[in-house]
């Protein structure tokens, strides 16, 4: 489990992270969604859980379109 600051809730970091994801999706339509996840993956330093989470998510979102 990662190290939070008390001023940070438990989600928080997620929620940021997906809030990311969401703009560079917008910004960079035409970039693929794997390069897009893994570079908020990088820059919010999420454990490998987290990655899993989020990538799964994700993929199950994209599926339901």
């Amino acid at each position: 489990m990662s190290a939070q600051t008390p001023t940070q809730r438990p989600g928080d970091k997620m929620k940021k992270a997906i809030c990311a994801f969401s703009e560079l999706i917008r910004e960079h339509p035409d970039k693929s969604r794997v390069s897009l996840l893994h570079q908020v993956e990088i820059q919010f330093d999420l454990s490998p859980k987290e990655c899993e989470f989020l990538d799964n998510k994700l993929t199950e979102c994209q599926n339901e379109k």
